[in-house]
């Protein structure tokens, strides 16, 4: 979760999530110290699965480990999953990314590749928009650096040609590429977008003799 997308859908008439929307004040204000004190108030206030599921979300962001912010972040999963209704379900996706996040940090990257896939998974329960985009690349290059996806021969070949590309400066041939490239989770669903844009490319039959090689060798690999 982020403060922006948490935000978006809490119950401001409701007192923990008042002294929540504080913290979140507080954050944003340079205030960190005050921020963890309200957040946990928050906590210390929690009257049911819900309320401690918020607030475990922000106090996992005020911890001075790794191996804490990991604890609050489980505790945060384990409220989410006791409550089990829509309330929490836009939650999952960045809460499993965040979990995987510590994961990596703390050297494990079995349990980070899981919780990328969890978060992965979820990440159909965000409205479309900026935030889902985001979190979905944030997402898919957590996945590759874990070796959760690995790049089949077509894939990487459209890797090659964003790097040609970037040596160009071809802003509109990566501006086609890149949202399907930099958000494939490894479904056939992202699989398929990314031939699409590979697809809507090639139709333009605009790039350079080597550029366009390399697309068309990406394109009978992808098809």
């Amino acid at each position: 979760m982020t403060a922006q997308s948490t935000q978006q859908s809490l119950d401001k008439d409701n007192p923990v999530i008042a002294l929540c929307s504080q913290g979140m004040r507080a954050e944003a204000e340079g205030r960190p110290a005050e921020a963890k004190a309200l957040f946990e108030q928050a906590w210390e206030r929690a009257g049911d699965d819900y309320e401690a599921c918020v607030a475990a979300h922000y106090l996992a962001r005020h911890q001075s480990t790794i191996a804490d912010e990991l604890h609050w972040n489980q505790v945060c999963l384990a409220r989410a999953d006791a409550v089990g209704d829509e309330r929490v379900a836009a939650f999952y996706p960045s809460l499993h990314a965040c979990i995987a996040r510590c994961h990596r940090a703390l050297g494990d990257a079995e349990q980070a590749a899981t919780h990328f896939r969890h978060a992965a998974d979820r990440l159909g329960a965000l409205p479309s928009g900026g935030y889902a985009d985001w979190l979905r690349y944030a997402v898919a290059e957590g996945l590759r650096d874990t070796g959760a996806v690995v790049h089949n021969s077509g894939e990487q070949r459209v890797a090659d040609l964003l790097d040609l590309l970037c040596e160009q400066r071809d802003l509109r041939s990566l501006a086609v590429l890149l949202p399907a490239f930099c958000g494939h989770t490894g479904t056939s669903q992202d699989r398929r977008r990314l031939a699409e844009a590979a697809h809507r490319l090639h139709a333009e039959r605009r790039l350079p003799a080597e550029a366009e090689d390399i697309l068309r060798a990406a394109l009978t690999a992808l098809s």
